[in-house]
């Protein structure tokens, strides 16, 4: 690839919160530009981007839509990503395939929930970002309030580019900050002050031209337009840019700045490990393939979409490539240019194109394509589970495989069979998210199903040692069936040093053990005399692993224990691998009873941001969720981020509380810390649930 055409390409992403209008931004901007005709509208359901069903229905982008456009002698590859955070994975992965991050605020709404967490993910991703202010027509806008708040949570890097002439019902157009020409008074902020400002964070990047300008030489239109994406890739400079899609005002103007505030793609340093070594990835075609699969669509047509980002090397249709993900090269097939829901076939992609492939089960989203290892996308995890079954009786294998088209679509979706609790649990960002699943699944597959709340996977443990036996002693004819079993049994806490633990004070007739380290189950054999017979030992501890599975007082995975076998008896001709088996899982229960048996439960560590006036309301939330508040530290704005640790019980539908509390402006993210003993009081309301349950099963 020529480094003309290099210089000409720009990859950018279009994100915000929901309601912004990225949506009706990215069609006006398609419209504008030819690549498209008509009147597409999300209103209308008619918009290029939000073809999916589920997306007209609902009137907000549920997944990525990569469009492109000409424009000032650049080609544009522009992805359209989902506002609410609901949907983020889509929009993280959109970021990972573009250079620039073009951040949309909603004029009257300001900055949001998802504004701040794309503004973050962008800069994470080293990406320019590009602000710009859309809905500049609607009441109650206060574009000089909006640049503070800007500057406040982002940094004075944040500068006005346009400036809008009038705002809300008087908003008539805007002008070029840096050019500016004819009458500026009715700007809404002082253009001159502006432009100094913009000048200075354009030529921070070079102390050579800074050094000249505060000795009064101003920089040549050429040196400031060289510098612009210098400055964005630098982060000293952050555009804004104004704008009302909907009504065409100030789209001439952004669309003729775009070329000079994004970045291509030699300008966003990345790098890759490639034969264990860290390398740049330096966008020539010659340079070894470094490519990522950075989204999948399942079309009922095509089947699956593999969207690809080459960052150097190139691609040819049908070549053959190493794929991280397959075990052996895969063909490609033809290769498709994109532009919304519409393909066409190309015959190569270079360094910085974007293309997509059909039908190629081995690529996944976050499948990197060459023999560089590039890094991983960090897609949040999914917090927010349901237990999922077939309406129809029968229809569990094709639940099954419509789920899988999912999880390969959705990379913060997850599908778990709980061995515990046997459940079928699907988990995604929020209860939004799942609904939109469901309505997938019924659209696509037409399958219906049914969701509940899944189990919490609690365990079962002891709280002091004990000690007994039992004896399998059964008669029915011919050969009969006898083994007894003696053990002691201990608590076992986590982090337990299992060497210093098994010491000859304890355990003095020890012979061998067997630790679980899942489990944190430790048996200890300690029989002397063969008073067992050594070739019935696996037989007792086989016994002891389904009673582990199958707990004991509640029907929950046992953990946290050890039991040691010191005596037994057997019979020459009655005994056998099953009666020892049944005796050791008898044993257990029955020692189990008698050492205060006690249930864990989950306990997540959660980080919860919300606004200062806020934190009050999740301190005091989180003591009513038996949480525990760790401490707090700024985000940040006028924000703050609550640590604190919650039974993971307490809070399946926090996310549902949160937005409540906060208006919508808190988000929060959580894994899992440990499990704890569950308070007297809690265990005995589960305990009779366990048994209910039980009864109606059997009922």
């Amino acid at each position: 690839m020529s480094k003309a055409k290099l210089a000409n390409l720009r990859n950018v992403a279009v994100c915000g919160h929901g309601g912004s209008g990225k949506t009706t931004l990215v069609d006006r901007l398609l419209l504008k530009t030819n690549a498209v005709s008509g009147h597409p509208s999300v209103d209308d359901g008619t918009s290029i981007c939000d073809f999916e069903p589920e997306e007209k229905h609902h009137k907000h982008t549920v997944e990525a839509k990569l469009a492109h456009f000409e424009h000032g002698g650049c080609h544009f590859n522009i992805v359209d990503t989902p506002g609410y955070p609901d949907f983020i994975g889509q929009t993280i992965g959109a970021l990972y395939g573009v250079e620039t991050a073009a951040i949309v605020i909603n004029a009257h709404s300001g900055i949001e929930v998802n504004s701040r967490r794309v503004f973050n993910e962008a800069a994470q991703a080293n990406l320019g970002r590009v602000i710009v202010v859309n809905k500049m027509d609607t009441d109650n806008t206060d574009f000089a309030a909006l640049v503070a708040s800007f500057q406040e949570l982002w940094g004075n890097a944040c500068v006005p580019l346009t400036m809008p002439i009038g705002q809300g019902a008087d908003f008539q157009g805007v002008i070029n900050v840096l050019h500016p020409t004819g009458d500026t008074s009715g700007a809404v902020m002082p253009v001159a002050e502006m432009r100094e400002r913009l000048i200075e964070s354009i030529i921070e990047v070079d102390e050579e031209i800074m050094e000249r300008y505060f000795e009064g030489d101003v920089p040549s239109d050429d040196e400031l337009a060289q510098l612009m994406k210098r400055a964005v890739a630098a982060g000293t400079l952050i555009p804004i840019l104004a704008c009302s899609a909907k009504n065409d005002v100030g789209i001439a103007e952004l669309l003729d700045f775009l070329p000079a505030c994004t970045l291509a793609p030699d300008q966003v340093k990345r790098f890759g490990t490639l034969n264990g070594e860290r390398i740049e990835l330096v966008p020539d075609e010659n340079a070894p393939l470094a490519a990522r699969i950075f989204k999948t669509r399942v079309d009922p047509f095509v089947q699956k979409l593999s969207f690809i980002r080459v960052f150097s090397g190139s691609l040819h249709k049908d070549s053959q490539v190493h794929a991280s993900t397959a075990r052996k090269n895969i063909k490609l097939g033809p290769l498709l240019e994109v532009q919304a829901h519409d393909t066409h076939p190309v015959e190569e992609a270079g360094p910085g194109e974007i293309v997509a492939v059909a039908k190629i089960d081995e690529l996944h989203t976050g499948t990197d394509l060459g023999d560089v290892v590039l890094r991983r996308m960090p897609f949040p995890t999914p917090m927010v589970g349901l237990a999922v079954t077939p309406k129809n009786r029968g229809d569990e294998t094709k639940l099954s495989g419509a789920l899988h088209k999912i999880l390969e679509e959705d990379p913060t979706f997850h599908l778990d069979r709980d061995p515990q609790t046997k459940e079928l649990v699907m988990t995604g960002m929020s209860e939004l998210h799942l609904s939109i699943i469901q309505e997938r699944l019924h659209r696509r597959d037409k399958l219906d199903v049914e969701t509940k709340e899944p189990k919490i996977p609690y365990r079962e443990t002891i709280q002091v040692e004990a000690e007994g036996s039992y004896r399998h002693k059964k008669q029915s004819g011919g050969r009969g069936q006898f083994g007894e079993v003696h053990i002691r049994m201990y608590p076992l806490p986590r982090g337990t040093d299992i060497d210093k633990f098994i010491s000859k004070e304890r355990f003095p007739s020890h012979k061998s053990h067997h630790y679980d380290e899942v489990n944190n189950f430790l048996w200890v054999d300690s029989v002397v005399g063969g008073s067992i017979p050594g070739n019935f030992m696996p037989a007792i501890e086989k016994g002891f692993k389904e009673r582990l599975a199958r707990g004991v007082i509640a029907g929950y995975q046992i953990q946290n224990l050890c039991v040691e076998v010191h005596f037994g008896k057997h019979h020459p001709v009655d005994s056998s691998e099953a009666a020892f088996k049944t005796a050791g899982s008898m044993v257990l229960r029955n020692v189990f009873q008698d050492a205060k048996p006690s249930l864990l439960e989950p306990v997540v560590k959660m980080a919860i941001t919300v606004p200062e006036g806020n934190v009050g309301d999740v301190y005091s939330d989180m003591s009513g969720r038996r949480g525990r508040v760790l401490g707090s530290d700024a985000a940040g704005g006028n924000l703050q981020t609550v640590h604190a640790e919650a039974p993971l019980a307490e809070i399946t539908t926090y996310a549902r509380s949160l937005s409540s509390m906060t208006g919508g402006q808190g988000s929060y993210t959580m894994e899992f810390s440990h499990y704890d003993v569950v308070p007297g009081n809690v265990q005995q309301e589960i305990l009779a649930k366990s048994k209910l349950e039980e009864e109606e099963e059997e009922d």
